[in-house]
This record gives structure tokens, sequence and C-alpha cells, in this order.
């Protein structure tokens, strides 16, 4: 049987996997559908840069204040009061206004921080340094699915269409909201958080003395180097959910770029699944070795995909639809290598992540709140950078910056890792480094 601390890991991550499947599926099309929109009715002026830039600046902004609504309300109700904005977002595509659209923006900015910053303390509480990795591990696995399929759904919804028509955008966004719906019913399903396992709750006091504990945190040596690494996965995260897809959309020498997008999206998809599936597996040795070869492996999974990237697509293809030529022979640019960069973003995007949310579960025990936020907080942040700056740079500058932070972030990383190897054993609470 089960055990209780499991049970509430997976509930979490298929509620989860169920409200993404429904958020990423629209983030990853949203660029595409706003200018079927835009052909249809062009008093419509909304961009789905500016929008998704607008989600993560307020994100950002907001998980200042998140833990105190965390203290307020519990880890359970602060995931679903903000999971609820998450379907209120995707319905309204069901009526597309550009004001409803910055609007629900807005809202889902503020949700989304409390959405995340519930679900990082949820998911300490329900772990400990033994099984931290492995918890991780599976909700990150369960949480990916979303990419699987809700990709599958919309390839076969686009199938052969070269105008994403106002018939078919209905019924694609009414089954992403009732799925996000579906998904905050599961999150009811929660027990108890720490029920059964460490039985342990964040000690943050009142709303106002758990904002200054996010203040003293973020002053810390130790968060302010993995800041630096929260930054690039929100550049990361940014790049392969939005600017990706819109750049293998508009690579018009590929046969069919709209079927493409949907598959690049699966095969990401796949990427954070294995790598999930494969930390749940070796989740003792990564207790036992470290968290730091894992990152590394993420790191040179990176690099090789935006070098495969820059030969493969063209570098204009962020801004505009282009019949520009690769840097392969012949100036073609190769299906196949795209797809396999897409499913090497999502491997290493899971290598980064789910070491982040182990290394804070295991060090922050007793402060994953405002831990998390931060965490939240300075990956939406670089997330809302990277989606201002992608309507105006070209894909070769894009990458650079990536790549730049990219080797930052694994570094910042490893050296807070390989104090807190140094450090574990002798500390009496775990709770230092």
């Amino acid at each position: 049987m089960m055990e209780r601390t499991t049970y509430g890991v997976v509930i979490l991550g298929v509620g989860f996997m169920f409200i993404g499947t429904s958020f990423q599926t629209q983030g990853n099309m949203q660029q595409l559908v706003i200018k079927s929109i835009q052909e249809e009715d062009p008093d419509f002026e909304g961009s789905g840069y500016i929008s998704l830039a607008v989600i993560y600046a307020v994100f950002a902004a907001f998980n200042w204040l998140a833990p105190s609504c965390l203290s307020f309300l519990g880890p359970k109700l602060t995931m679903i009061v903000g999971g609820a904005t998450y379907a209120i977002f995707v319905a309204c595509f069901l009526w597309p206004q550009t004001w409803l659209l910055y609007l629900s923006s807005v809202l889902v900015g503020i949700g989304a921080a409390l959405f995340w910053t519930g679900q990082g303390n949820y998911l300490t509480l329900m772990s400990d340094r033994g099984t931290i990795a492995r918890n991780s591990g599976i909700f990150w696995a369960l949480l990916q699915c979303s990419l699987l399929f809700g990709n599958i759904f919309v390839f076969y919804m686009f199938m052969g269409k070269d105008v994403i028509d106002a018939g078919t955008r209905l019924v694609v966004f009414a089954a992403l909201t009732g799925v996000a719906l579906l998904g905050l019913a599961i999150l009811l399903a929660l027990p108890k958080p720490g029920a059964g396992g460490s039985g342990r709750q964040d000690n943050m006091g009142g709303p106002l003395d758990a904002l200054k504990k996010s203040f003293e945190l973020f002053k810390t040596r130790d968060m302010i180097l993995l800041s630096a690494t929260f930054f690039y996965t929100g550049l990361s995260l940014s790049f392969f959910s939005g600017v990706y897809s819109t750049c293998v959309g508009s690579t018009l020498r590929f046969s069919d770029p709209t079927r493409l997008v949907g598959i690049s999206g699966m095969c990401i998809g796949i990427g954070e699944i294995s790598g999930g599936a494969i930390f749940v597996i070796f989740a003792d040795k990564i207790v036992k070795k470290g968290r730091d070869p894992v990152v590394l492996i993420g790191f040179l999974t990176h690099l090789l995909a935006f070098f495969l990237i820059f030969l493969n697509l063209p570098t204009k293809s962020p801004l505009d639809h282009t019949f520009d030529p690769s840097f392969f022979p012949g100036g073609q640019p190769s299906e196949f290598v795209a797809l396999l960069c897409s499913t090497m973003l999502g491997f290493g995007d899971a290598c980064f992540n789910t070491q982040i949310y182990s290394i804070l579960g295991s060090i922050y025990q007793d402060n994953s709140g405002p831990a998390f936020a931060l965490y939240k907080f300075t990956q939406s942040l670089s997330a809302a950078a990277c989606f201002f700056y992608s309507s105006v740079l070209e894909l070769h500058w894009q990458l650079d910056i990536l790549t730049a932070f990219c080797m930052v972030g694994t570094m910042t990383f490893c050296i807070v890792e390989w104090k807190v190897q140094v450090t574990a054993p002798s500390s009496q609470n775990g709770l230092k480094i």
C-alpha cells in the first residue's frame, strides 16, 4: 500500500499535471494563436510575448507577498486559489479581447506566485532529507507529462491547418479550461501536509513575519549564489516554453512548421519526464554522491542544444516567418535536429529544476515557504525579461545570453552544493549551511 506521504506527492503531481497541461499547452501556442486571431480581427492588438512578460513580471513581484498569504491560508488552499487563476486565464481565450488578455495576465501572475509557493512548501512538508530527491523527481515527472498530453491534443487538432480558425480555437480552449478545472478538483483530495511523514509545519509566524523572513533570507550568501541558478532557469523556461516553439513555427523551410510545433512540445515533455523518472530511480545515489553531477549533466546538455539550435534555425525566426537558410549543408534546417534539441532542452531543464527543489527542500526544511517564493521570484523575473527581449533580439543573441547565464548558474549552484556536502554531516539540525 502506498505510504501517505508518497500518496500526497503523487496527488500533488497529478493535480499540477492537469493544470499544467492546460496552461503550458496554451503558452506554447499562444503567439501562434494570437497571430491567427489578428488575421480575423484587426482590432485585436494583443501580443503573446507581452502577455507572457506581464505574467512573469507580476509573478515575480507578488512572490514577495506569497509567503504572507501562505502563512494565513496554508499550502493546500494557497495552491487551490492560485490554480483557479490558471483556469480563468485559459478560459479568456474563448472570448479574445485585448484588455481581457492583459487583465487575465496580471491575475494569473498573482495566482502563479500563490500556486508555486504553496507547492514548494507542501512538497517540503511531505518530505525529509532522505526522500526529498525522490519526491522532487516524482513530482517533476508527473508535472511534465502535461507537455506530452497537451501537445498530442494540439497536434491532432491543428493537423493539416495552415490557419488556426475560430472553431478550432473554441474546441481547444474549452477542452483546456475543463482540464484545468479537473486539476483543481484533484488538488482538493490532497492529504494534510506532513501527515504520516515528517509531521512538520513551517513556523513562519504571521503574514508580516513571513515577509520579513523572505527579505532576511534573500540577503544570505547562499541564497544570493543560488539566485544566479534560479535566474538561468527562468531564461531557459521562457526560451523553451515560448520562444523556441515560435522559432520552429516561423521557419518556413520546414515542410509543415505548424505541425512541427506540436511535436516539438511533445519532445520537450519527453525530455522533462525522462529526467524526472531517472532522478527517481537514482535518488539514493544522488543523495550519497551529491546534486552537482546532475546539474553538470544539465549544463552540458543545454550547451550542446544551444549550439545545434544556432546551426539549425534562422536567426530571425523569433521575430517573423522566414525562408532564411540554416548553417547546415544546402541551407536546409533539419527537423530531426529541431526535435532532438527540444528533447535536450527538456532534459536539461529537469536536471536543473529537480536539483533546485532538492537542495531547497533539504537545507531550508523549516523555512521552505520563503525559500521557494524567492526561487520563483528570481525565476519569473528572468522569464519576464526574456519574453521582453525576445520580441526584439534575433536568435543568436538570445542563445549567447542563455549560454552565459548557464555557465554562471551552474558554477554558483555547485559552490553551494559543495558547501552542503562538507558541512551537512556536522550540522545538528541540517538547516544551516
